[in-house]
């Protein structure tokens, strides 16, 4: 990816440099931070996904040295971004020079930070906005309950005077809650020159990006404040800090679902994905977990316990307690699936149905097909998998066991406890199992040698 690369081409778009090189080590993980996940898009792509619906035409990403799996992932969220190592951790300031060849063009900045993943797309236009009327500076900031560790806001009769690390404020500065969020936009003006004037005399001999709140102020320009709630400004350092930010962004996909038309029971216990889909007057029973690529049609209900990845659901499918949908489950109109189903890389037509007790993977089956408590397709030989067809208005008996490759035709039935290894005709009977066989009083001759043997066991011991 080259550095610096156009991404996209709204016109007056801005330019959003994000800092994605810490290390995280107290997330004590091989991972690199911006990677985990909340709602299963790394908090990375939470924040390329936003810059960009706030209308970002050029991104850069300032990532650790060699760290490619990073570099894919920007690849796959926002391809042709520029991304630019930073060897050096000397500072924000320092980060952001990093990117100095997506600083040049003139285009407003905007500086983010890929472990603060919960700001939105409309408060980074919010952060923008100021830029339009003047400002050469904006800065994000927030009340905080506990400002202890943050930077604090310094303003005037109204007017932004500077921001103060913790480290470098004075007792009264921290009395201070309004805090620094981190973010900053930056006139195209002014952005290179204010941070190339950047200095590192502070505690930490580094380079603060908030610094330029600073040196704007002394150069007679504006600097302007926008405030966020601290709950959308919360960065994450640890573990504990991820699932917080993950119960932020649950609270919003449960609303957002909500007042999309959804019904959540218990919306407190359902996970969703940033990408799971929901139709109008879907039902959601408690407990339930979208995993990612999930899309439910109107009128769907999904019954508590289930958990779905990867699987689409037709208008009017109804599926649980206890189902298991994923890697390429595909419901038709009307599929009824009952307690402990799974389904796996198969395809179920309308009205079909699998009420209890069953596997089905790698299979097709056919509009209005019964398939009986305890079938299971037997799609994997140890080495690939295979295809099973059901066809249309089949009945599959209960405790079945179909060895794929094999095809079930339209209208046959399978008699129960049948294991079927050949294809069945259309409308043929298939009976594939043991003959019974009585013999009168075994049972009673089992029961009295099984006594007496262990009548014996016990003389011999005493």
């Amino acid at each position: 990816m080259a550095a610096g690369a156009d991404h996209g081409a709204e016109t007056g778009g801005f330019t959003a440099i994000v800092l994605a090189a810490g290390k995280g080590t107290r997330m004590r993980s091989d991972r690199p931070k911006v990677l985990h996940a909340l709602a299963n898009r790394s908090m990375l792509g939470h924040v390329l996904t936003a810059v960009q619906e706030a209308g970002a035409s050029r991104l850069a990403v300032v990532v650790e040295p060699g760290r490619e799996d990073v570099a894919r992932e920007i690849e796959r969220l926002a391809p042709g971004a520029g991304v630019h190592p930073q060897a050096e951790r000397l500072g924000t300031a320092h980060a952001v020079l990093a990117a100095r060849a997506a600083l040049e063009g003139g285009r407003d900045v905007i500086v983010a930070f890929g472990d603060t993943p919960l700001i939105t797309a409309e408060t980074y236009a919010r952060l923008r906005a100021p830029l339009r009327e003047g400002a050469a500076v904006a800065v994000l900031a927030f009340e905080a309950a506990d400002p202890t560790g943050y930077g604090r806001v310094l303003t005037e009769a109204g007017r932004v005077l500077a921001i103060r690390e913790e480290k470098d404020a004075s007792e009264e500065e921290r009395t201070v809650r309004l805090s620094n969020a981190g973010l900053m936009a930056l006139s195209g003006t002014h952005a290179l020159g204010l941070l190339e004037r950047i200095g590192n005399d502070n505690a930490n001999r580094e380079y603060y990006l908030t610094d330029a709140v600073a040196l704007a102020v002394g150069d007679g320009l504006s600097v302007a404040v926008v405030a966020v709630a601290e709950d959308e400004a919360q960065g994450v350092n640890d573990r504990v800090q991820l699932s917080i930010a993950e119960a932020t962004i649950q609270a919003r996909l449960r609303r957002a679902a909500q007042l999309g038309g959804a019904t959540l029971v218990a919306p407190e216990t359902v996970y969703l994905s940033v990408d799971t889909v929901l139709g109008r007057d879907v039902v959601i029973e408690p407990h339930c977990v979208f995993g990612p690529g999930v899309v439910v049609g109107d009128r769907c209900v999904i019954r508590a316990f289930s958990h779905l990845h990867d699987a689409r659901l037709m208008d009017g499918a109804d599926i649980g307690p206890h189902v298991r949908l994923r890697g390429g489950a595909v419901l038709g109109e009307g599929v009824h699936l009952g307690n402990f189903v799974e389904i796996k890389n198969a395809t179920l037509h309308a009205g079909a149905k699998a009420s209890h007790l069953t596997y089905l993977g790698d299979a097709e089956v056919g509009a209005g097909a019964n398939i009986g408590a305890g079938t299971i397709t037997c799609n994997y030989d140890g080495v690939s998998k295979h295809r099973t067809q059901i066809g249309e208005g089949a009945f599959i008996g209960s405790n079945s066991a179909l060895v794929a490759p094999v095809s079930i035709g339209a209208g046959a039935l399978v008699g129960a406890g049948s294991v079927i290894t050949r294809d069945v005709p259309a409308d043929a009977l298939a009976v594939a199992r043991g003959r019974q066989a009585n013999r009168d009083g075994m049972a009673r001759t089992l029961r009295d040698a099984l006594k007496a043997a262990k009548a014996a066991r016990d003389a011999k011991k005493n």
